[in-house]
């Protein structure tokens, strides 16, 4: 049985975390209460993944946060993260779960009610779904949907779903009234001055929004 907690999804932009890095910023956002971290950079190739991966696998050691790597599953397979991430220009589900078979966790992005709907809980484990919002660490995204259009792709989900795309802390209790299993936030904690201060922030939103 997976276990995995959606609720506070970091995902890692090497820029914005230039100034103390990606395993350093993971590190104290998991100190702040983020339950997962995805490791997202499209410039790196894949032995600079690894590289970085099993850095953040040793960081995130013990601290029951899960590891998930962005569309490079010969890099999420070499660190043994716990997941794999793609999107839908990526490559299908069914040749991504077998090639990380499984026991690995399955993410997917969704920007649209019909693929929601189209997913396939036998293989995918979570959708990612948005953009919320426009959001300038993804200059290729897709149309923003709004609260709205979140509540309706959640409901669309046959699986948990995190929202996605330029959310903060005064976002939480609206995507949790939408119905998703938690928010994926990237500038609102990777280059912040405090990373961990800024996902304690964003984790007490969360508590109250779950109370």
């Amino acid at each position: 049985m997976k276990t995995f907690d959606l609720s506070l999804y970091l995902v890692l932009d090497p820029d914005l975390c230039a100034g103390i890095g990606m395993v350093e910023t993971a590190r104290r956002a998991v100190a702040g209460g983020a339950t997962m971290v995805q490791l997202r950079d499209k410039h790196a190739g894949t032995t600079a993944m690894i590289e970085t991966g099993r850095a953040l696998k040793q960081a995130l050691d013990g601290t029951g946060a899960r590891l998930i790597v962005n569309d490079d599953v010969e890099a999420a397979i070499a660190i043994g993260a716990d997941g794999l991430h793609i999107g839908q220009e990526d490559m299908d589900a069914v040749r991504a779960r077998a090639m990380i078979g499984p026991d690995m966790i399955l993410g997917l992005s969704v920007e649209t009610a019909a693929l929601a709907a189209s997913v396939d809980p036998s293989l995918v484990d979570y959708t990612g779904i948005g953009p919320v919002f426009a959001t300038p660490t993804k200059a290729d995204h897709k149309q923003p949907i709004g609260f709205h259009g979140l509540a309706r792709l959640v409901a669309a989900s046959p699986v948990p779903s995190v929202a996605i795309g330029g959310l903060k802390a005064e976002h939480v209790a609206k995507v949790f009234a939408a119905g998703a299993s938690g928010l994926a936030v990237v500038s609102a904690i990777s280059g912040t001055p405090d990373p961990e201060a800024a996902t304690r922030r964003i984790a007490a939103e969360i508590r109250k929004a779950r109370a």
